[in-house]
């Protein structure tokens, strides 16, 4: 899952947003220099990529991107999900987008003192550009893969995808909407026991 996923799977719990956020910056163990809460997130945000990328309906979906996107294909569905996530935001939380994401945002400026280096790096461009809010439209999810395939120097052809959104538009929402019910009630029990 992508950014927004992953904020929101922390239930709301600020410590667990931070860790379950910059856990893609952190390899392997080096997070114990950091609160106890803020690991915890980290440790979710690993459960959850495990649990994603084995699930059959998150298979589906990147398998019809295989042919064309190869190994980025994951990342690329995870963007998708996120698309779906914003587009569909009511049906999953009653503060609207732009204040979840404004509350996000100010958390980040909040404890900027523990976020990692790559972190602090996306972190200006992420809230000058809004890449979260604009996860709902079409446009944005457009600029987020023309901005990973500039990051892969144009290998991964990562731009084109949106041709892809927009012709399996019906399949991709219904494979997110059946995967991220189970996401969530995983999330849940995994949140509850770290």
């Amino acid at each position: 899952m992508n950014f927004l996923a992953h904020i929101y799977l922390s239930f709301g719990d600020e410590e667990i947003t931070l860790g379950n956020f910059i856990a893609d910056s952190i390899r392997g163990n080096k997070y114990k220099h950091l609160p106890e809460r803020v690991q915890k997130g980290i440790k979710l945000h690993r459960h959850i990529d495990t649990f994603t990328d084995a699930h059959p309906t998150v298979r589906k979906s990147t398998k019809r991107l295989h042919e064309n996107y190869s190994h980025y294909s994951g990342i690329i569905v995870d963007i998708f999900y996120d698309h779906f996530l914003a587009k569909n935001w009511p049906n999953y939380s009653d503060i609207p987008l732009d204040t979840f994401v404004d509350n996000f945002y100010d958390l980040l400026e909040n404890n900027y003192e523990i976020l990692p280096d790559a972190t602090r790096h996306i972190m200006p461009y992420m809230i000058a550009d809004n890449w979260i809010f604009n996860y709902s439209k079409m446009e944005g999810i457009s600029r987020v893969l023309d901005g990973m395939n500039r990051r892969t120097k144009n290998r991964s052809k990562m731009n084109f995808a949106i041709l892809d959104l927009e012709t399996y538009y019906v399949e991709f929402e219904k494979e997110f909407t059946i995967f991220f019910e189970e996401l969530i009630s995983f999330s849940k029990q995994k949140y509850i026991s770290l």
